[in-house]
């Protein structure tokens, strides 16, 4: 590891925030979220990350998606409901946070300005290093996103993309790892947006 705040495979988790099936269809650009989502969960399977997921108010806004549903399955992920808007502030969410106990989490989710922004602040003040797919995250709103994103950015979290992150914690091309890793982005095609 070269830099403090480069993502290494041994210290980072990652983190999904509400991707719902009934909110997704609200949200702009949802199925470069799902992808990228879908890309990132199939990536850190291979370097073995733990994955926490949160759903918002099951009762009412739904399950997660399918395909992440099954992408989080395959990564044997833990799957968790939440009442608060930070995923922070409830009590089991912080319980699995501190059960995985690595300090750099990878985010992706929605919507950008509410839940995956409130979870990311609390994460920084918990002294987490916090990075934040740009392809994995959306609100309804363009103004929203892009004003969630500059102040993640400027709070001290590391704003970047799924492919990005995955060669980060990958950091070499002389690997099994690398090969396995590439096949997984070479069957998603890059966003674009």
């Amino acid at each position: 590891m070269l830099r403090a705040d480069q993502l290494d495979a041994d210290r980072a988790f990652v983190l999904v925030i509400d991707l719902q099936a009934k909110l997704l269809p609200l949200v702009r650009h949802n199925e470069r979220i799902i992808a990228a989502t879908r890309k990132l969960l199939d990536g850190v399977r291979i370097f073995r990350l733990p994955v926490i997921a949160t759903e918002q108010y099951p009762q009412g806004i739904g399950p997660t998606h399918p395909a992440v549903r099954d992408a989080l399955s395959a990564c044997d992920a833990v799957v968790l409901e939440k009442p608060t808007f930070s995923a922070c502030g409830h009590p089991p969410v912080r319980a699995a946070l501190a059960k995985v106990d690595r300090p750099q989490v990878i985010i992706t989710g929605i919507e950008a300005h509410v839940c995956v922004q409130q979870t990311a602040l609390d994460l920084l003040t918990m002294d987490y290093d916090v990075f934040v797919c740009a392809d994995g995250v959306g609100s309804r709103g363009r103004l929203d996103l892009e004003t969630s994103l500059a102040l993640l950015r400027h709070k001290g979290a590391s704003v970047t993309t799924v492919e990005a992150a995955l060669f980060e914690l990958c950091g070499r091309c002389d690997t099994a790892e690398f090969k396995r890793m590439l096949e997984v982005i070479k069957a998603t095609p890059a966003a674009d947006d």
